[in-house]
């Protein structure tokens, strides 16, 4: 049974700012609760977070019963980076996918995090694991979690003003043309195929850089990292084909299906940076090459710079005057 709380305002203000303080949630799940029409301002619905209050007026909120579904068994480990009380951070495993969906059949990331016991408390009803940002399934590397609400909403601030960021590696066919390439373009859903995205002028503003890094021995692929300065679905991979470059693996934006494959598509979420919820100080995180990717370096490239060559620090450094 739903449960009902009411409140009476004091003083003249936002419906939103007010409930915010009397339940102790954000703004934005009050405004997933006005959504639901679970707000009622002197018995009326409103259906605007927005909405002046006046002085003495009863706000009642009927929040919903908490809808929990059980976890799918999982027969798969997730590398922990780092834990606290407030972030997970993890080395996703390339072929997981993030959030379950009709289509999706196997278990997924959620499920993973609901058998570790990680489900934020939520005034909507709906289940929330701390999900702040997504990786394609075929994509390995760093992903951090929210622990709680407070380190969920902080967290996903810094998406918005691009102080939570990421370098990924790459192997690419062909190399690229210059050392360091930048590709501004607006990202949409392909008009032609459901399953891509494309640079289209009716889409969000979107832009990559690319630093090549080595060479295969056979000079017909290249390592490269990568810097996002928005976080668009499937952003690498649309930016690189728009610059006539796929990446080794990836079937769905790959040039020819002549070239050479790859049991995964060789791109991993190498380091994550972003402000801490509680201590308000930068972290940064690198997660390691799964065996794929890594053998697949090994064998096609020259190991004996590779160390200096995949460095964090000289990857950040090499970006560091391009903006």
């Amino acid at each position: 049974m739903n449960a009902t709380h009411r409140y009476i305002c004091d003083d003249a203000q936002r419906l939103d700012t007010f409930l915010a303080s009397q339940i102790g949630q954000s703004r934005s799940q009050v405004a997933q609760l006005i959504l639901r029409e679970s707000v009622l301002v002197d018995g009326k619905v409103v259906s605007r977070a927005g909405v002046k209050l006046k002085e003495n007026q009863i706000i009642t909120v009927n929040l919903p019963d908490m809808q929990i579904s059980s976890p799918l068994e999982i027969d798969f480990s997730v590398a922990v980076l780092y834990e606290d009380e407030d972030v997970l951070v993890i080395n996703k495993p390339s072929g997981l996918t993030v959030h379950p969906a009709p289509s999706v059949k196997e278990a997924t990331l959620v499920d993973w995090l609901k058998h570790k016991g990680i489900r934020l408390s939520t005034l909507s009803g709906e289940e929330r694991h701390g999900i702040v940002h997504r990786l394609d399934k075929g994509t390995s590397g760093t992903m951090v979690i929210a622990k709680n609400n407070a380190s969920h909403e902080f967290l996903s601030s810094q998406l918005q003003d691009k102080s939570m960021g990421r370098y990924y590696l790459a192997v690419v066919n062909p190399p690229l043309k210059e050392d360091i390439v930048a590709v501004e373009c607006p990202i949409a859903r392909s008009t032609h195929n459901r399953l891509k995205m494309g640079c289209l002028e009716h889409g969000k503003y979107a832009k990559s850089l690319f630093k090549a890094l080595a060479l295969s021995k056979d000079e017909k692929n290249q390592l490269i990292a990568c810097k996002l300065f928005t976080g668009r679905t499937h952003q690498i991979r649309v930016h690189l084909e728009k610059i006539n470059r796929h990446i080794v693996g990836d079937h769905i934006y790959a040039q020819s299906p002549k070239l050479e494959k790859s049991e995964r598509i060789l791109l991993h979420a190498y380091s994550i940076y972003f402000i801490h919820p509680t201590t308000r100080e930068e972290v940064s995180f690198t997660a390691p090459l799964d065996v794929a990717m890594g053998e697949y370096i090994e064998k096609k490239f020259d190991m004996e710079q590779m160390d200096e060559t995949m460095d964090v620090n000289n990857i950040i450094r090499s970006f560091a005057t391009y903006s």
